[in-house]
């Protein structure tokens, strides 16, 4: 079903960016704190179903719905994933 295809992709979406921000400095204070944790910096690509789109244009979509600094990456990917829903990128 749809619904379980989105939340399938939102759960590997969510996954992948808990592993790429993981390695952050935290507290990050700003998105280009996020960068040298990325394996492959801002081209860093997320993938899920049919959905992909690269760290930099995740950080260009998302400029300003974050609420820097972040002390956990948990909060973090809480915070783009309901950016990433709320821009419809997935």
């Amino acid at each position: 079903s749809r619904s379980e295809e989105r939340f399938s992709r939102n759960a590997e979406l969510r996954e992948q960016f808990l592993d790429a921000f993981a390695g952050a400095d935290f507290p990050v204070e700003s998105q280009m704190d996020l960068v040298p944790a990325l394996p492959n910096g801002p081209a860093t690509r997320f993938e899920a179903g049919e959905v992909s789109f690269t760290a930099m244009e995740l950080a260009t979509k998302l400029a300003g719905e974050q609420e820097f600094p972040y002390d956990t990456v948990e909060s973090l990917v809480d915070d783009v994933m309901a950016a990433v829903e709320a821009n419809g990128l997935i």
